[in-house]
């Protein structure tokens, strides 16, 4: 039986960015001393979220890849000699940037990267203003612990993305993220946001039998325009299994780490009970690729 340890680090950040980077690494290597062989972070992990307003002087906060965070990231995998999911802003060129997950093998070299390909853009979320959407598409990233299908956070809502992860030998589907509640909404509807979230995940696992990682970074961070009340983010980061079943969950209120094992031959068991990739009428669903259908 192949079974991986996982660790996920949900965090609460700060304005001060070498003080988040320290409280990562420390929590690395806390998720690493617990026998952790893949740690995920979540989405935008170095800055707190800053996409709440839309400000030219925070594209200063992108980075090359490689470039100092890759070098950072790397190190710690190495040291630890863990696969290690990180969640960067990039600078790919002048005004070209892109919400892009790096990951690293436990040699400490760059094993892939993926570019967040849904961007949105609602109120407090106003990603369309410093990211380029993806163009590596939904490739899984090799490692030497497996495929991963990495994605982030909006992705986290589209069935497509996660069935092509599974299609091209995925073997874990992975979403760092960065979402919560505006401060405005009502007892019920959080509620409601919140289920709406993990329902659609665990409904990832299920339809494509893959254990599901989502890693959500917690706390209140301020709108620094003022014209709000900021984002308080929910947490709840989770491990579904290939059935949808959780085998940890976080709460919504604290920093936590979580260090789960997960069975991944698992998965071959329940794609021969619950065969729905072979039952795929590929034939007929020419239609998906449209963006309605009148």
């Amino acid at each position: 039986m192949k079974k991986i340890t996982v660790g996920l680090i949900q965090q609460a950040n700060g304005e001060d960015v070498p003080g988040n980077l320290k409280l990562l690494a420390e929590n690395i290597e806390a998720c690493a001393g617990k026998g952790a062989q893949i740690v995920v972070l979540q989405e935008l992990h170095n800055t707190r979220y800053f996409c709440q307003t839309e400000n030219t002087g925070l594209f200063d906060l992108a980075e090359t890849i490689p470039g100092p965070s890759t070098a950072f990231y790397s190190e710690l995998a190495a040291v630890h000699q863990i696969v290690l999911v990180a969640s960067l802003f990039e600078k790919r060129a002048p005004g070209v940037y892109h919400n892009t997950a790096v990951v690293f093998d436990t040699d400490g070299s760059m094993a892939g990267k993926y570019r967040k390909m849904h961007i949105p853009d609602d109120p407090a979320y106003y990603e369309k203003f410093y990211f380029t959407p993806g163009d590596l598409g939904f490739e899984p990233v090799r490692t030497s612990l497996g495929k991963l299908g990495v994605l982030v956070c909006w992705d986290q809502w589209y069935p497509e993305a996660a069935r092509l992860m599974a299609l091209k030998g995925a073997e874990m589907l992975i979403y760092p993220t960065a979402i919560g509640w505006e401060s405005s909404d009502t007892e019920d509807e959080r509620l409601r946001q919140l289920d709406a979230w993990i329902i659609s995940q665990r409904a990832h696992a299920v339809a494509n039998g893959l254990p599901v990682i989502s890693v959500n970074r917690v706390g209140h961070e301020p709108d620094p325009s003022g014209r709000t009340n900021g984002i308080r983010f929910w947490g709840n980061s989770f491990v579904a299994g290939p059935q949808g079943e959780f085998l940890a969950q976080a709460g919504n209120e604290e920093p936590e780490n979580l260090v789960v094992e997960i069975d991944t031959e698992r998965s071959e068991n329940v794609r021969r009970w619950w065969p729905f990739l072979r039952d795929r009428r590929v034939d007929g669903y020419d239609g998906i690729t449209k963006r309605f259908i009148d």
